[in-house]
């Protein structure tokens, strides 16, 4: 009884220091593998000596392998397909040549910097040729670099990961046998490889059927047996050929992303939530495993091994798989800085340290720290600088471009195209298939759908855009659409044309849903003068401090008389949609629509396109037109 209440407290006390990791890193918006190792290490025997890994004995081994197995899958799963065809050459060259050049390059550091025999040297190049979604796919959430860049860093963490884990047991089988023929290398490397993936693509296709055809399961025994089937997969890859299970899980992830399966949006919620637990709960125990008298013991050569490998290794690896690609030297020289290990390698060292251990080969001990030091070197100058790196080099993408537009009239036709014109995607969706023909016959990407169920709006491409807006002539359907879209994908501008007087005003963790364009706008007036051609399209661009109090008084008095509709801002590189209480700034250029029947007014606007000077138009706003 006392011995499982032990092992009760230590997996009580890893989950709960694991989410408490992983909350500070949230606030903090740094990654979340810093505060995992950090607490790890605090909670392990040579700090407060709180956690004790080595009571789990073997079963240590299985959580390490089951929750692998779904990091993995949760990887293939997240990848875009279609934005990795625009990275294809590079990422290929990465996964096939790249891993060989860490391999030979990262063994001669390790041994005659950090003085490893050659099979272990090469050992310990072997675990370190992966970087890992883990540590990724979080740190790019925060970073927002360029989608080229960060397509080929997650492609290459995903892609590597089982190839790096394969190549490691090949070698690591190589030196218990102690063999040297590198032939017997490629072989076994090819045939791992080669059942995985058949294996993969023969279980994901059969998940995807179940998914399909089974209308009678619910939705959460639908995200069950997916995860029954990964470790499925896992396991009976394991039986074949060890090490293959890790492939098998990779490539079922690709084929599940790339069919049709329905509520996809709720499984891959499922399997992130699963992801986030398994690498909080990894990272707590392996590091609280690692002993820091063995990562002293490494010296400066250990960490002269690193910096060859940040510094050179990668580096030149970078050099020569992007060789005559579009990147441009920026987008090199951050690929070549960010490439920081992660669970798969911290992972695998510590089964080999064991493995080695049992097998009677000295060594193992000192390639878990030195595997350990990587991971934390990696992280803490890679992670914590890749901001400011990204921002130095000017190939962040400040803002998601692009907007999603439930509603289809005139109105929101003439916001599309001015998206459109600015080189931005945009994607309208309604239910009436004579609305959608209004776009349509203006060549705009229309969705026709029965019901604007969750699913169309990230068909749409929700989960990929900067803007979503939410403009038809029903307010309250604008209010339940706007919250469904903060709920489930939180884009950057969530935006609405509420009914005049709402009772409710929907509110989220970022605070009330803001309006769209001006208070209490009439969809349906503003759509008659666009169709009666009272209207013209006009911009002005606040160009300097000394006016701007001036236009934006403006501004707000033509809007408040029904006069003038602001459409669309342009600050910077994006393009963005007006909302109430909209705080203008000089260098704003504003697209706006103006409303007045009198010829003379229509004269003033017809000159717009190089500047309308709002100030001129003041003395004529006092008699608007009724507003419907």
């Amino acid at each position: 009884m006392e011995a499982s209440l032990e092992l009760t407290l230590l997996m009580v006390i890893t989950v709960g220091a694991g989410i408490t990791a992983q909350v500070l890193a949230e606030y903090l918006q740094v990654p979340g593998i810093v505060f995992l190792l950090m607490f790890g290490i605090l909670l392990g025997p040579d700090g407060l000596d709180i956690l004790h890994p080595n009571l789990l004995g073997s079963g240590l081994d299985v959580i390490v392998a089951l929750s692998v197995a779904v990091i993995l899958f949760e990887g293939g799963f997240n990848l875009e397909l279609r934005e990795m065809g625009q990275v294809s050459g590079s990422l290929r060259n990465l996964v096939l040549l790249g891993t060989w050049i860490t391999l030979l390059l990262g063994g001669v550091a390790a041994h005659w910097l950090s003085e490893f025999p050659w099979p272990l040297a090469f050992l310990y190049a072997s675990l370190v040729v992966v970087t890992g979604p883990t540590v990724i796919s979080p740190l790019l959430k925060q970073v927002q670099v360029d989608r080229s860049t960060a397509t080929l860093l997650e492609g290459e963490g995903v892609l590597v990961d089982p190839l790096g884990a394969i190549l490691a047991v090949v070698v690591l089988n190589l030196i218990i046998s102690g063999t040297t023929d590198w032939l017997t290398v490629v072989g076994s490397l090819a045939t791992r490889l080669g059942i995985g993936a058949a294996l993969g693509v023969v279980g994901g296709g059969l998940m995807v059927l179940i998914l399909q055809r089974g209308r009678f399961l619910s939705e959460d025994l639908k995200n069950l047996v997916v995860l029954a089937g990964v470790w499925g997969l896992f396991g009976l890859g394991q039986m074949i050929r060890s090490e293959s299970g890790l492939m098998a899980t990779v490539v079922a992830g690709l084929v599940l992303r790339g069919a049709d399966v329905p509520e996809a949006r709720l499984l891959r919620r499922f399997k992130g939530q699963l992801t986030v637990l398994a690498v909080s709960v990894l990272f707590i125990l392996l590091a609280a495993d690692l002993s820091l008298d063995s990562l002293v013991a490494l010296g400066w050569g250990g960490s002269l091994t690193v910096l060859s490998l940040m510094f050179l290794v990668r580096p030149l690896s970078i050099l020569v798989c992007t060789w005559g690609s579009g990147f441009n030297w920026r987008q090199k020289l951050f690929l070549a800085w960010v490439a920081p290990r992660g669970i798969v390698a911290a992972s695998v060292a510590s089964l080999f340290a064991l493995i080695l251990t049992s097998q009677g080969i000295n060594g193992g001990d000192a390639i878990k720290a030195l595997v350990f030091l990587t991971i934390i070197m990696t992280v803490f100058l890679q992670g914590l600088s890749a901001r400011f790196v990204a921002q130095w080099l000017g190939i962040t993408s400040r803002q998601a471009r692009g907007a999603v537009i439930v509603g289809c009239h005139p109105l929101s036709c003439l916001v599309a195209r001015l998206f459109q014109e600015h080189g931005e995607l945009v994607v309208l969706i309604d239910t009436d298939a004579q609305a959608c023909q209004i776009a349509w016959n203006q060549d705009l990407k229309c969705f026709l759908s029965s019901a604007l169920e969750t699913e169309v709006l990230e068909q749409a491409g929700l989960p990929r855009v900067g803007t979503f807006l939410a403009m038809t002539s029903n307010g309250e359907v604008n209010q339940v659409l706007a919250q469904r879209a903060v709920e489930e994908f939180s884009p950057p501008r969530v935006l609405a044309v509420f009914p005049r007087d709402p009772q409710v005003t929907p509110a989220n963790d970022k605070g009330k849903i803001p309006q769209a364009f001006v208070p209490d706008l009439g969809i349906r007036t503003w759509n008659q003068y666009l169709e009666g051609g009272e209207v013209k399209l006009g911009e002005t661009t606040l160009a300097d401090e000394e006016s701007l109090p001036g236009r934006a008084e403006a501004l707000q008095r033509l809007s408040a008389c029904g006069k003038l509709l602001p459409l669309v801002r342009e600050r910077g590189e994006g393009l963005q949609v007006v909302q109430v209480g909209e705080q203008w700034q000089v260098g704003d250029r504003i697209l706006f629509l103006f409303y007045d029947p009198k010829p003379q007014l229509l004269k003033l606007l017809a000159g717009s396109q190089h500047r309308f000077l709002l100030p001129e138009l003041i003395p004529e706003v006092e008699q608007g037109p009724d507003r419907g």
